[in-house]
């Protein structure tokens, strides 16, 4: 794919054009990795520095006053752009944050279980574990090996809901999958899984950390439970920003934000004293659940107040979400094909070509879990990984993450409006180098000379 595509209705060519252009990278450094923490561009740092600077000149007026309008400007505009009801929509920094409010708004009768997908977020792996050591609730891992077909893996998530009730006669109350799973990168098929939920019974908590902005969601037809996407990563939003959607008819079960703040309602206890909020505030009209997000402590919510900047850089600069998502899977699929080639490997894809059907590219890494010559031991392939990560950036000053799934090493790309092929190549080329170290025992010379 050329730097220089130019999409029909937009101002600057994807690419190196767009890169220098309109981003703030440095010039020898070579993102691959956007995925992970996203940037957004100079116009969108404009936004966000004005926001901050209008709190710093009337601090009290701005956070009681003026941010609740504006916040309610920013929801309607991704409500518009996520084709759902403004007053289902709320922010919170991450899409961590969103799945641990839910998890601990949820009550949990006994029997009640988490289901998730294995290669759900780490993060939220350990959040199910703290609620299983402060709540006692259980959990049920569905194991899933990639790459695998979609079909099998929708019938795999049915089967293990039915075989918890007919197991031990438990009940799955949530079950918690991805849009996109992170490591690895692939496309998964949570629109089938949220109506597998909805026809045995079972709450969908979807985390779409890597969706808006990536792939078209389609929130108003599949109607999950609760779904959370991060802004700061595929939408040019500044870190950290991320919708919270949950449908009115699941707005009863979130009474309390994390922290709980000023927008959270007690039940009556008879004790005849009204906990007054001293922000003073009067907003009619909005209901319970947005007025439990619109202030959560004091934050710098000024990326929350960029996201309409962000969608019309995306409308006029970049020509609009189709062109976007064109370029960027275009140029991931590319980029897998090209890494391959130089690695002398395989994109990780399964036959209906739906794991690629994103910005993401997993490219397997020429290297074998062993206990023979130029092997890597199964007990050090973590290190393996993060030596030959961090490596990479010190060494190459690039950044393309190295993990481990089904016993095989990969490299996840992420594909974005600012870069072309030559910077996959260049990231590939490295990485082979490094996988021939890796061979030689050098990640091991190294963790012995540490102090």
């Amino acid at each position: 794919m050329a730097d220089t595509i130019l999409p029909v209705t937009s101002t600057c060519p994807f690419g190196r054009t767009m890169r220098d252009s309109h981003f703030m990278l440095a010039p020898t450094y070579t993102p691959l990795n956007h995925g992970s923490f996203g940037t957004y561009p100079k116009s969108i740092q404009k936004r966000l520095h004005e926001c901050q600077a209008l709190s710093e000149a009337r601090p009290d007026n701005f956070q009681r006053y003026e941010i609740p309008v504006m916040l309610d400007s920013s929801r309607a505009a991704l409500a518009s752009f996520l084709h759902v009801p403004v007053d289902e929509v709320v922010f919170v920094p991450n899409a961590t944050t969103a799945i641990n409010v839910v998890l601990q708004n949820l009550r949990f009768d006994e029997g009640e279980v988490i289901l998730h997908l294995s290669t759900l977020y780490g993060s939220i792996a350990k959040m199910i574990e703290y609620i299983h050591e402060t709540r006692g609730v259980e959990s049920v891992n569905v194991a899933v090996e990639y790459p695998i077909d979609e079909d099998v893996l929708v019938s795999t998530f049915k089967t293990a809901i039915t075989d918890v009730k007919s197991g031990k006669g438990w009940k799955v109350k949530v079950a918690i999958f991805d849009t996109i799973s992170s490591l690895p990168g692939v496309r998964v098929p949570w629109e089938r899984l949220v109506e597998v939920c909805r026809e045995e019974g079972v709450l969908s908590l979807v985390d779409g950390a890597h969706g808006v902005g990536q792939i078209d969601l389609g929130l108003a037809k599949v109607q999950p439970d609760f779904f959370t996407s991060n802004c700061h990563k595929w939408l040019y939003v500044p870190r950290a920003c991320a919708v919270f959607y949950v449908p009115r008819r699941n707005q009863h079960l979130i009474r309390t934000t994390l922290p709980t703040s000023h927008g959270f309602v007690p039940r009556p206890r008879g004790l005849g004293n009204e906990i007054l909020n001293p922000l003073m505030t009067d907003s009619p009209g909005k209901s319970p659940f947005v007025l439990l997000f619109q202030f959560v402590g004091t934050l710098d919510v000024s990326p929350y107040l960029c996201i309409e900047e962000a969608l019309k850089f995306r409308r006029e600069v970049c020509g609009g979400e189709d062109e976007i998502m064109k370029y960027c899977v275009g140029i991931s699929n590319e980029a897998g094909k090209l890494a391959a080639e130089i690695l002398e490997t395989d994109v990780m894809e399964n036959e209906t070509k739906m794991l690629t059907n994103c910005a993401f590219t997993n490219v397997r890494l020429p290297l074998e879990i062993g206990n023979g010559p130029g092997q890597i031991s199964e007990k050090e392939m973590y290190l393996v990984a993060v030596w030959m990560t961090v490596t990479l950036v010190k060494e190459s000053d690039v950044y393309s993450p190295v993990f481990f799934h089904a016993r095989r090493f990969w490299t996840r790309l992420s594909g974005q409006i600012y870069l072309n092929l030559g910077d996959f190549e260049k990231g590939a080329k490295a990485l082979k180098t490094l996988c021939e170290r890796a061979k030689g025992g050098e990640y091991l010379q190294q963790q012995k000379a540490k102090p």
